[in-house]
C-alpha cells in the first residue's frame, strides 16, 4: 500500500511541476506580414488593402488593412510590395488593432516608403514599393483586422 501511496504522490508532484512550469515560460515569436495597400488624400487620408501574416510559430493569418487620417496632405499612393516586421509577441492575436500613424510624404512615379508604428507594446516597422503622386503631412491610425466575410 506504501508504494502504490508514493506513486501517486511522485505522479501529483510531477504534474504539479509540469503545470507550474508550463505556465511561467512564454515563448515569444516573430511575425511579419506581407502587404498590398492604395489609397488618396486631400486633407483627408483614405486607404485599404489585405496583407498575410505569418509567425515562426506556425501561426499564419489573413489581415485587412486600412488607413484613416487627415492633415496637410494630397494625392494617390499604391503599395504593390509591402513588408511588416512586427516586434516579438506571445501570439498573432496581439498584432490585430490599431496602430498609431505620423507621415511627412512627397513623391511622384515609383516610390519607396518606410514606417515604424506603435500599438501599446508592439511596434510595426513597413517598408515598401509602389507608385503615387502625393505631398504633405498627416496624422492618423493603420488599422490590421481579419477579415470580414461578405454574404450574398
Amino acid at each position: 500500500m506504501s508504494t502504490r501511496w508514493s506513486r501517486h504522490i511522485a505522479t501529483t508532484l510531477l504534474v504539479a511541476l509540469v503545470c507550474l512550469t508550463s505556465q511561467t515560460a512564454h515563448a515569444l515569436t516573430k511575425c511579419t506580414m506581407d502587404f498590398r495597400l492604395s489609397g488618396w488624400s486631400a486633407f483627408y487620408k483614405r486607404a485599404s488593402g489585405t496583407g498575410t501574416i505569418t509567425c515562426d510559430n506556425g501561426q499564419k493569418a489573413s489581415a485587412a488593412l486600412g488607413i484613416t487620417g487627415g492633415g496637410l496632405t494630397f494625392g494617390t499612393t499604391k503599395v504593390v510590395n509591402g513588408r511588416g516586421t512586427f516586434s516579438e509577441v506571445e501570439s498573432i492575436n496581439e498584432l490585430f488593432g490599431n496602430y498609431a500613424v505620423a507621415e511627412a510624404h512627397a513623391g511622384v512615379g515609383p516610390s519607396s516608403d518606410a514606417q515604424a508604428l506603435t500599438k501599446g507594446n508592439v511596434s510595426l516597422a513597413l517598408k515598401g514599393t509602389g507608385q503615387g503622386v502625393n505631398l504633405g503631412f498627416d496624422f492618423g491610425k493603420f488599422t490590421i483586422s481579419r477579415p470580414t466575410s461578405k454574404k450574398k
